[in-house]
């Protein structure tokens, strides 16, 4: 009876130590971010802008965040299309098209804001699981019998030139914190900034291990004039095409009235 009762006290008391508060697990990190407007539009002369996206650390512990150990990457990545890739070679003296390569899926667009420099904040084989930044993005191509050479090749050449026309960037120091729980990020859009559903990711990362992942849409548009053609050549392709001849074939004939030479 006496083993009985001292079994039941320390069942009694052990169920007490695991409800009691200094036993708690506490609560991870999470990231959320907001955007101002769920969409943004352009006009003709856009010639780029910075957007800036708003953020908080949920249950930040507040020693890492003064010791400036958490990091926040945010990406702005636009809508996926088919690209196709040609090489130009020299022959008989003329540049002319040899080879492509089309790759599936690609993002038309791709900016990325960090606290610190993608090397200072983790291992670039995080990087590599998560398909955070340009260089990690995966290309899929659309012939995957191609030589592993011809396909790197081409991918190097995609990637090159989205930085060049601006639609993949990063923004070094693009991402502030305002105190230890409220960030801002600011992110880039081009000048030829592809219109759709655009998404952005917020990346949270503490002592160089990613903690949590959070996103929101964003949808640019064209307006005006401009957004009025461009719903035509999508809704009424056929007649679009045929107005656009039309109009090519009368410009042509009235130039030839203007300027012929009697």
């Amino acid at each position: 009876m006496a083993e009985l009762r001292t079994f039941v006290a320390a069942a009694f008391l052990s169920l007490l130590a695991a409800g009691s508060p200094g036993q708690a697990q506490t609560p991870m990190e999470s990231i959320q971010i907001g955007l101002s407007t769920d969409a943004v539009s352009i006009t003709a002369d856009f010639s780029g802008a910075d957007l800036t996206i708003f953020g908080s650390l949920e249950n930040a512990d507040p020693l890492v965040a003064r010791q400036g150990r958490y990091d926040v990457i945010v990406v702005l990545e636009g809508p996926a299309r088919p690209v196709v890739v040609r090489r130009k070679d020299r022959v008989l003296g003329i540049w002319v098209n040899l080879e492509s390569e089309t790759f599936e899926n690609v993002p038309m667009s791709y900016s990325v804001a960090t606290t610190r420099p993608l090397q200072d904040i983790t291992e670039p084989n995080s990087y590599k699981q998560l398909s955070l930044g340009a260089s990690n993005l995966y290309m899929k191509p659309a012939d995957a019998g191609d030589s592993p050479a011809t396909i790197a090749e081409f991918t190097t050449a995609l990637r090159e030139r989205k930085s060049a026309t601006g639609l993949y960037s990063e923004n070094v120091g693009g991402v502030q914190f305002l105190s230890q729980n409220l960030f801002r990020a600011t992110v880039r859009l081009a000048p030829n900034v592809p219109v759709g559903t655009h998404k952005a990711r917020a990346f949270l990362f503490k002592s160089g291990l990613f903690i949590k992942e959070s996103s929101a849409q964003l949808e640019i548009r064209k307006s005006g004039f401009e957004q009025s053609i461009f719903r035509a050549a999508h809704d009424y392709s056929f007649l679009y095409g045929v107005f656009a001849v039309s109009l090519a074939m009368l410009t042509g004939w009235l130039g030839r009235l203007i300027f012929r030479r009697d």
